[in-house]
């Protein structure tokens, strides 16, 4: 028993730091959302979306000007751009509504260059396996996992994450496509996110020893 209280006093961090709370009161806010936000708010390109991007760009930046864990940062704002291209809806859909439609949008398939998706699923596909390659090649898995082996875990953030991802990933089928409750866990999940980064890139708490 007190070999478990000792492991969990070196890996996990309990405490409340002020990106927690910024986490926190963004998972708060979904509710006051779902009850009074119109459904609009939650559609592609919509207001929760846009925010999402500003919030991928601001982790993007403190990736990019990170004070500790430099190298594993840079890499780091390398694969965040695999989900900022994923959020503009690369390789998925124009933003060009079917009339008549609720929420309905032509594929790039549908579109009169039926060359254009094909192009773009390839190029994006070549991206992520470039990152791929130069995770492996840099071994970067070495950064992450001295990280995870001598950083503590930011507990709270860490949980606001995975039960936001959990929620964003039953959205569509628990909620018969509420797109608020969908995309404002999505939004919970970047917020949670952009938290970890700020602390393992300049918290000194999170500081990987030299």
């Amino acid at each position: 028993m007190k070999e478990i209280i000792e492991f969990i006093k070196n890996h996990f961090d309990f405490h409340l730091y002020g990106v927690t709370w910024l986490a926190s009161a963004f998972g708060l806010a979904i509710i006051p959302c779902l009850l009074y936000m119109p459904q609009k708010y939650g559609f592609e390109n919509g207001l929760l979306e846009n925010i999402q991007m500003v919030v991928l760009f601001i982790t993007f930046g403190l990736c990019l000007t990170a004070k500790f864990n430099q190298r594993f940062f840079k890499f780091a704002a390398l694969a965040l751009t695999i989900i900022i291209i994923r959020e503009v809806n690369c390789g998925r859909t124009l933003f060009f509504p079917i009339p008549g439609e609720y929420h309905k949008y032509y594929s790039w398939k549908d579109l009169p260059w039926p060359w254009l998706g094909k192009t773009v699923h390839t190029l994006y596909g070549l991206w992520i396996a470039f990152v791929a390659l130069v995770f492996l090649k840099k071994k970067f898995y070495v950064d992450l996992w001295q990280m995870i082996k001598k950083i503590k875990i930011p507990v709270w953030n860490l949980l606001f994450m995975g039960f936001a991802s959990f929620m964003g990933a039953i959205a569509e089928k628990a909620t018969n496509n509420n797109f608020i409750f969908e995309e404002g866990f999505e939004l919970f999940f970047y917020v949670s996110l952009l938290g970890i980064v700020y602390l393992y890139s300049r918290n000194e708490n999170f500081k990987l020893e030299d």
